[in-house]
């Protein structure tokens, strides 16, 4: 995902020259400390107004900075209004509101980095408070809408009473850390710290993959107030509230596989495990609880589906892990471990070698009494389990080979370069 920066000066006019000064250092040693950095699709109507904001910010709080535009290919004119306000302008060809920002502050010059929606729904002129935890020392400021204040119809009832809530209790749940509003479109962060998570998805979805990876990081993470505002537009804002909300809730399940995986396969394997226990150890009789050959196969469902959906945890993290996404939080590890080690195999074959035997033993009993009729009630107890054993034993062998198989393809295939489709072209 690394955007190169092939710079082109363009001159706008001379009254630009003062504030170009202060924007872009005469040395490389020279730094700036800001770069307020706004994605930007065909929002000629408001980003005059945000980058107007942005430079007076800049100016009344003594900052050496940047106003950057990431332009995803808008065709009203945005470009040319940016470079009139004094932004810098990087024009990034790959589409999505993460394309944009990824490549955005690869081309920042700042150190610290505020970015934020060119829609005007977001107060440029008044990040103090984010600039004051950046220079304490946090790595990731957010802004929070909900203890700031919502305009009335600057978001839809639907995202502030349910999509933004659940999905940021979810994102609390699932990671930790302090944040309540995980879709804050205004946030500071420090661009060295960003730059080394890695962040690769091109939507919406991004906004929850910053926080998400940087909690799984360790940095350090605090929120702030922060004031939303009914957009400037004058056309469908691009967020999609269905398609959007399922590509942000898959990103938080699929990075949290314990969640969508373990968990689930553990309680579901465990209470399918127990029944068929209870059915093989206890006679009905003697308890109050079902113990019949019918629950024993309700129970041996339990127990395949929920191992099964062990071995996907399995497989989500060892995936993560050999792609380079994430580093697996200390307790999916183990899970790492297991998938790289011969106990897998190992336990599958042990598994599926004592269901085949106690199959076989049960045909051959059946053939001693030749091939009459058996108490289904008597067999079928011991049967069920036989079976449940050779399910999950030729399950656990065939998930390891498909282990291996997805390390050797990692291993063998891995990507050449940066996709050059994320590259960007800086206009000045």
């Amino acid at each position: 995902m690394t955007a190169l920066s092939l710079d082109r000066t363009v001159t706008p006019g001379a009254r630009r020259d003062a504030q170009q000064d202060r924007l872009a250092p005469s040395s490389a040693s020279a730094a700036l400390e800001l770069t307020i950095l706004m994605p930007c699709l065909n929002e000629a109507r408001t980003l005059e107004r945000c980058v107007s904001k942005a430079q007076a910010f800049l100016a009344r709080a003594g900052l050496r900075g940047e106003v950057l535009i990431a332009d995803n290919g808008s065709t009203d004119g945005s470009q040319a209004l940016a470079l009139k306000g004094g932004a810098r302008v990087v024009e990034v060809p790959a589409r999505g509101y993460g394309a944009a920002l990824i490549a955005g502050i690869r081309a920042a010059r700042g150190r610290y980095v505020i970015m934020g929606d060119s829609d005007d729904s977001y107060d440029f002129s008044s990040l103090d408070a984010f600039v004051e935890k950046l220079r304490e020392g946090h790595q990731l400021v957010v802004g929070n809408r909900f203890r700031g204040g919502i305009a009335p119809g600057a978001m839809p009832m639907l995202h502030r009473y349910l999509g933004n809530p659940v999905l940021s209790f979810l994102g609390r749940r699932f990671f930790g850390g302090p944040i309540r509003d995980f879709h804050c479109g205004l946030r500071g962060f420090d661009r060295q710290a960003m730059l080394q998570l890695h962040l690769v998805t091109p939507g919406m979805e991004f906004a929850s993959e910053m926080i998400v990876k940087s909690l799984q990081a360790g940095l350090r993470i605090c929120e702030v107030p922060t004031t939303l505002s009914k957009d400037g537009r004058d056309r469908p804002p691009h967020l999609n509230t269905w398609r959007d909300g399922w590509r942000h809730l898959r990103y938080l399940l699929l990075y949290s596989p314990r969640w969508l995986f373990l968990y689930p396969g553990l309680a579901l394997a465990g209470a399918g495990a127990l029944q068929l226990a209870a059915t093989i150890v206890l006679s009905p009789s003697t308890v109050p609880w079902p113990l019949g050959i019918h629950t024993q196969l309700l129970a041996m469902a339990a127990t395949t589906l929920g191992y099964q959906t062990l071995l996907f945890a399995l497989g989500a993290v060892l995936a993560r892990h050999l792609a380079g996404l994430d580093a697996p939080h200390p307790r999916e590890r183990w899970a790492r471990r297991m998938a790289g080690t011969w106990w897998l195999p190992g336990l599958g074959a042990a598994a599926a070698a004592v269901g085949v035997s106690t199959c076989v033993a049960l045909a051959v009993r059946w053939g001693a009494s030749n091939f009459g009729a058996l108490d289904p009630e008597v067999e079928m107890r011991r049967l069920i389990p036989a079976v449940t054993l050779l399910v999950l034993g030729t399950q656990t062998l065939l998930a390891s080979m498909y282990f291996a198989a997805l390390r050797a393809a990692f291993d063998s295939s891995r990507p050449a370069g940066p996709a050059s489709g994320h590259d960007a072209r800086t206009l000045d």
